[in-house]
């Protein structure tokens, strides 16, 4: 009998791995590395402009009392081309949206919008990341809120959906 249960050991031992691994695979957490930056104020940068026409953008822009959407984007950035469609809604609604572009060209940049539309009110060019870095930005799509005097209310990690507009409006003060 000792002999018997001694040769489904092994098994019984695979199939309790396999049962911690397939939970471990399967189990939803949340990896976002948030910024440490939300509720302090913005920090001091001035981004040339990334496209000729276009403004740039720099801290003392989000110091003039109105609230406004600060995003971390990139023409080379897939999802980015998902959220252009909802920040275009937010810009139809009265929202000014800033863009800091990430390690992008100007002739890029000019494809992308030609291609998804043009959100933006600025566009600052990023080329060495140091201000997506300054803001606790881990990547791109990220977007912030930022009050009317220039301090970090919210942070939205990843693609802006229609299902974040009544929270993104909410944050800046206004109705959904």
């Amino acid at each position: 009998m000792k002999r018997g249960l001694i040769l489904w050991l092994p098994l019984a031992l695979i199939l309790m791995l396999f049962a911690v691994f397939w939970v471990g695979l399967h189990r939803q957490e949340n990896h976002d590395i948030a910024s440490q930056m939300v509720g302090k104020p913005l920090p001091l940068f001035t981004a040339p402009a990334a496209l000729p026409g276009q403004p740039g953008a720099a801290t003392a822009d989000f110091r003039d009392g109105k609230p406004r959407l600060l995003n971390v984007f990139a023409s080379w950035c897939v999802p980015c081309v998902a959220e252009v469609p909802v920040l275009m809604r937010l810009k139809a609604m009265g929202v000014e949206v800033v863009g800091i572009a990430v390690h992008d060209t100007a002739p890029a940049l000019d494809q992308f919008l030609a291609r998804n539309g043009n959100p933006y009110a600025r566009i600052g060019s990023d080329d060495q990341s140091r201000i997506q870095l300054a803001l606790g930005s881990s990547g791109v799509p990220e977007t912030f809120v930022i009050d009317g005097q220039g301090r970090i209310v919210k942070q939205h990690i990843g693609v802006v959906g229609e299902g974040d507009v009544p929270e993104l409006l909410a944050a800046l003060g206004q109705k959904p």
